[in-house]
């Protein structure tokens, strides 16, 4: 919060220099326009985000905002405080998020209270800086109440605390990240929020479902090839008070490390290979092991590296693929091994530890020749025990949330989104139907769950898809809204949300509609 402060001061002390040479603007690219970079005729690297681009649309305002009133202006044109010249550029915004609505017979009234800021600045073209936070309180349909509450956490958005007698919740959050550019072929990322790699809306990878976690991101270009290093720090909410030894540091941490190695192979086809390791930072008797410096070599390979090591740590393996099928088509698709035995795959006896993950799909933009009609559809398929390890100190989770699918494993979806803009409207349909294998109770794993051991399996063979009480979730939402002010999606919003979950134990309906003034390219996934 200091470097806030002091940056805002040595900026307010320099307005002399406003009327100086302009310099572009770095910004990240938001859920909103990276469609640029599918539609290019050139190939690119869409896969690892957070992107960042220079902008030289940023530094402009409508011609004729000095005939407008400062009001209007920063309502509908500029951000809050913005300063601009041929050495830096910085905004600053006020952030809010009140919505109210009714969910279920109408009985339940929800409502969010968020009051956000955020700094982003440039600093020539080699420095990106960029800071947020949020304070929050809301009272959440009756199937997000129930999640909070069993996991402690509001999806996305960290710990809670109870709030109006706990009818409602408590919850801030922050995010950071400085990018340090010093050539074409080099970038340094030090950052506190989330990553994302996949060209889907899902990740199987790594998704940007959880909360804010550390990391350092090292990428490197070379002509067609992207290779990217990132090593991160994650918790396990699990481990309140395993040992006294420890208990005192807060929860337990653990460690990742990441490699993405991403190829153009030429204007239509990208292939991606990634592999990760999970380890603890400390184990159950408080025994400490840190950061373990033998994965600190960005170029290795890392299953060799954790195998030599004589460890148990938790390694995953992947590829991302993209093909640009039509100019304004593209297909995308992921695939993960957590564990793969060749001989127990092509069994066919559904061996508990086949434990992979899949994803198709496709991205089409304007649609019907309708221009900024686009259309995404996608399946996901992800066996039992997938992302599960022996102990939550180690399994592909943070702060109670996967690191991937907000489904955890053992279920197969499909999905559709439909986005529309015309001017400052925007309109949004989505629709999502997925089948997976819940538990009938706390001790039992069928596999759905990825924070309870694998060890806990109940048969060796003959586990499929969908074991366990077989459950179907439907999810449809049509939102629309008209913006106010796109620097930083600034709204006014409504929205209409259907849930059905139905097995044979019980069927639960939620109808759910909101309005509210939102603001920032913040995604929260609540279609679970």
């Amino acid at each position: 919060m200091k470097h806030l402060v002091w940056m805002t001061a040595i900026l307010l002390l320099s307005r002399a220099a406003f009327a100086q040479e302009k310099l572009p603007v770095i910004l990240p690219y938001n859920p909103q326009n990276i469609r640029e970079l599918y539609l290019d005729t050139n190939n690119h690297h869409t896969a690892f985000k957070p992107i960042l681009h220079v902008d030289t649309s940023a530094m402009y305002t409508r011609p004729d905002t000095t005939r407008r009133s400062w009001i209007h202006r920063k309502l509908f044109d500029e951000h809050l405080l913005e300063f601009r010249n041929k050495e830096y550029n910085v905004f600053i915004d006020f952030l809010p998020d009140f919505q109210i609505g009714k969910s279920r017979d109408g009985s339940r009234t929800n409502w969010l209270n968020t009051r956000g800021a955020i700094i982003q600045a440039n600093v020539g073209t080699k420095f990106y800086f960029e800071s947020s936070f949020y304070e929050n309180q809301g009272k959440f349909p009756l199937y997000l109440d129930q999640y909070i509450r069993k996991n402690d956490i509001v999806p996305g958005q960290g710990g809670i605390k109870d709030y109006s007698e706990g009818k409602a919740f408590d919850f801030n959050y922050a995010n950071a990240l400085l990018s340090y550019t010093p050539n074409k072929y080099l970038n340094f990322t030090l950052g506190y929020g989330q990553n994302f790699i996949g060209d889907g809306y899902r990740s199987l990878i790594l998704s940007d479902i959880q909360f804010s976690y550390p990391y350092l991101k090292i990428t490197g270009n070379l002509g067609s090839v992207q290779y990217t290093a990132m090593w991160t720090q994650f918790m396990d909410k699990h481990s309140k008070s395993f040992n006294t030894a420890y208990k005192d540091l807060g929860f337990l941490k653990k460690w990742g490390v990441f490699h993405f190695l991403d190829w153009n192979v030429n204007k239509r086809l990208t292939i991606g290979l990634f592999d990760a390791v999970i380890w603890p930072d400390a184990d159950s008797t408080g025994r400490k092991r840190g950061f373990d410096w033998s994965y600190m070599n960005p170029i290795i390979f890392l299953r060799p590296a954790e195998f030599s090591q004589g460890s148990s740590d938790n390694a995953l393996v992947g590829a991302n693929i993209k093909y640009k099928l039509l100019p304004k088509t593209t297909v995308y698709g992921q695939l993960v091994l957590d564990e793969f035995k060749l001989k127990e795959v092509f069994g066919g006896k559904g061996w508990w530890a086949n434990k992979q993950s899949y994803q198709l799909g496709f991205r089409s933009f304007d649609l019907f020749k309708v221009k900024n009609l686009d259309l995404q559809g996608e399946g996901n398929v992800v066996r039992p025990y997938t992302y599960s390890y022996s102990t939550t100190y180690i399994n592909y989770e943070h702060y109670n949330q996967s690191l991937a699918h907000p489904q955890g494993a053992n279920f197969w979806e499909v999905l559709g989104i439909a986005t529309y803009r015309y001017k400052r409207w925007y309109g949004r349909g989505e629709l999502v139907y997925s089948k997976y294998g819940d538990d009938p109770d706390a001790k039992s794993n069928f596999g759905h769950d990825i924070s309870k051991p694998y060890t806990t399996h109940p048969r060796e063979y003959g586990n499929w898809i969908g074991q366990g009480v077989k459950t179907s979730l439907l999810y449809a939402q049509g939102t629309i809204a008209y913006v106010l002010n796109p620097k930083y999606n600034l709204r006014l919003e409504a929205s209409l949300a259907a849930r059905r979950v139905k097995n044979d134990i019980e069927s639960k309906n939620d109808l759910i509609f909101s309005f509210g003034l939102r603001s920032t390219f913040r995604q929260f996934y609540y279609d679970f």
